[in-house]
This record gives C-alpha cells, structure tokens and sequence, in this order.
C-alpha cells in the first residue's frame, strides 16, 4: 500500500509557507518604519551625544577642524564634527558632521564639503533631515527675517541673522560680498517623507569673517552628497545583510514547520528583529538623504 500527501493536504502545505514568508514581510515593513520614525531618532540622538564629546574635547584641545583637512593634511572622514548649529527660535542645537550623504545625515546635519564653513568667507551650506532620524530641520520653515543662528567651530563663535525661506523657483540672494560670510540650511520641502522638492534658509553672518582653512583641492561633491540623493555604498551592505535575514527567515519556517510554533517564535522574534532592523537601516541609506 503507498502513502502520499492527500489532495487537500498538498495545497496547506503550500499555502501555510508562503503565507508565513508573507508575515516576515509585513514584518520587514514595520521594521523599515519602525527605524525611520522611531528607531533611527533614538539612534540620531546616541549619535549626537557621542560627536557632542568629542567635539567638546577638540574645541578645549584646540585640535578641532578649521577645513575640510585633517592635521596631517587629508581630507576629513565622513561624519567627523565640525561644528555645533544652536537655533533658539526653533529649539534646535546638533553637532554637524562632515559630509551630507543619506548615510551621514542620520546622525544629524552635515556639511556640504564643496562649501566653506560657518563663519569662513563664502557660503556655507549646511543640509540636513526634515522627518527621519529624529528630524532636525524639521522646523526651519518656521523661521523668519531676524532670526539668529549661532555656529561654533574650531575657529570661534559666530553669529548669523535669517534673512528669509526659499523654494523652489524662489529668485536667489545675491553672493555675498568680498570677505563677507552666508549660511544656508538646507532640508526636504513638502510632506513629510515625500518630498516635492528642497527648502533653504538663508542667513547673513553678522560677525566677523575668519579666514577659510584647509580647502580640499580639486574637491568635486558625489552625486550621493547632493540634495534628495540617496547613498549607493549602502548597496553592497543591504544585499549581505538581505541574504542573511532571508537564511534566518527560511530556518524560523523550518522550526515552525518541524519543531513548533512556540520554538520558531523564540528564535525567530529575537534574530529576524536584529536583521530586519538592520536591513532597515541600510534601506534607508539608498532613500533621499533629506527625509
């Protein structure tokens, strides 16, 4: 006599797996969600507690950044602080790192490297989150005319007064006269999470111009550091990690399958969290660094 699968057990068997592979995606979803709104601001504020320390330790050694260049002459790491940003109007005050890439803006605003730093000759553009990771740009289109913005870097403290909000097809300001210093803040403009295009706030420096320091030569930005760009090093990351959530994911079926419900869920809830944030997090990395 031959035993088999019954016709109505065949189609379950098909069925309960891939509606388990359907949960875990959902899952996934909720992960990607979770980091943006909750996850990745919890992240954004560790981070900016850890560059808040060493900035402090650099500025009372002397040895913060005064450029886009080292002390031993190359260029700044991604994410290395180079200034505190202090917003009364809005509550705002972030370390700002090196760099705008998707990447390093989860940690908090950055500074465009093609530009000078706050309180250098120039324009300094400075770009940073308006909904994801904890969002510190959230309020600049609340700001107005008069405003203040205090910037300290490794060369002092400088202050700077709003001169107005821009978007898009707004006429821009005139470049600031010789030896004279601008500061523009750039964020997502639109709903949050769906941006229509990119807000700037402009604002004048009010105090004394120090002298730029450590230029980059021959520095042209990458495509990723630009407004609404996401960060393509984050690719490599996402598929290792994806392969591994999708290994773990294809073993809590087994246990599920082969040992018990409870047991995949014991194994299952601790590992595919870990990875499925952490797929999250790289996701995000690809995503428009202005969200």
């Amino acid at each position: 006599m031959t035993v088999g699968v019954t016709p109505a057990a065949a189609p379950h068997a098909v069925v309960r797996p891939a509606g388990q592979a359907l949960s875990i995606a959902a899952a996934l979803m909720l992960c990607l969600v979770a980091q943006f709104a909750l996850i990745g601001a919890l992240a954004h504020n560790r981070d900016q507690d850890r560059a808040y320390d060493t900035f402090r330790d650099q500025l009372a050694n002397a040895t913060a950044p005064a450029g886009g260049l080292d002390r031993d002459g190359h260029p700044l790491e991604l994410g290395t602080p180079v200034a505190v940003l202090a917003i009364p109007r809005i509550g705002l005050r972030e370390v700002v790192g090196e760099g705008s890439s998707a990447t390093v803006l989860k940690s908090g605003p950055g500074h465009r490297r093609d530009t000078v730093l706050p309180g250098q000759p120039g324009v300094s553009v400075v770009m940073g989150r308006r909904a994801g990771y904890g969002g510190p740009f959230a309020d600049l289109r609340s700001l107005a005319h008069g405003d203040l913005i205090t910037v300290t870097t490794g060369q002092g403290k400088h202050q700077f007064e709003v001169m107005g909000v821009r978007h898009a097809n707004d006429p821009q300001p005139l470049a600031p006269a010789k030896g004279q210093g601008r500061l523009t803040l750039i964020t997502a403009d639109g709903p949050p999470y769906l941006p229509s295009d990119v807000l700037r706030v402009d604002a004048r420096l009010l105090t004394p111009a120090v002298p730029a320091a450590g230029a980059v030569p021959g520095f042209a930005l990458p495509a990723r550091e630009q407004a609404l760009e996401g960060d393509a090093t984050a690719l490599v990351p996402l598929v290792v990690w994806g392969l591994l959530l999708a290994l773990a994911a294809a073993g809590v079926v087994f246990v599920h399958q082969r040992v018990g419900r409870w047991h995949a869920w014991v194994i299952g809830v601790p590992v595919l969290g870990a990875l499925g944030v952490t797929v999250a997090d790289q996701a995000a990395s690809l995503l428009p660094n202005l969200l």
